[in-house]
């Protein structure tokens, strides 16, 4: 069974950065795919990032330029580093994976959300003006 476990939230001011952090295990990265994902309140759940099982990687336009997706498979971490942070980032953020998936990850980005079976609990992000 595949366990997230994301933390790195917190509260910043506009302009800032945060790092989101996401501990796997069970899953197998080389058939698989991984994403984040941001909720804000009252808003649909969007899928801001996506690594492929080959490791390439897809953004949102959202945030597409400011946020930047990695994956340390030593530490089985996935990360992401987000910059420029703007109010409207504001959201929590969840952690997703799918243990087969082998589809581009612009693919897996226009899919959305459901495409992912396993998610974290999530880690809230909040960016005061």
């Amino acid at each position: 069974e595949i366990k997230l476990i994301e933390s790195g939230g917190g509260s910043v001011q506009s302009g800032g950065s945060l790092t989101l952090s996401c501990v796997v295990s069970g899953h197998t990265y080389s058939s698989g795919c991984m994403g984040w994902i941001r909720q804000a309140p009252g808003k649909e759940r969007e899928t801001v990032s996506v690594i492929d099982s080959v490791q390439r990687k897809s953004y949102s336009e959202s945030v597409r330029g400011r946020f930047t997706t990695s994956l340390n498979k030593d530490k089985n971490t996935l990360y992401l580093a987000m910059n420029d942070l703007r109010p409207e980032d504001t959201a929590m953020y969840y952690c997703a994976a799918d243990s087969s998936c082998f589809a581009e990850s612009s693919y897996i980005l226009r899919q959305g959300p459901s495409r992912f079976d396993y998610w974290g609990q999530g880690t809230q992000v909040t960016v005061s003006s």
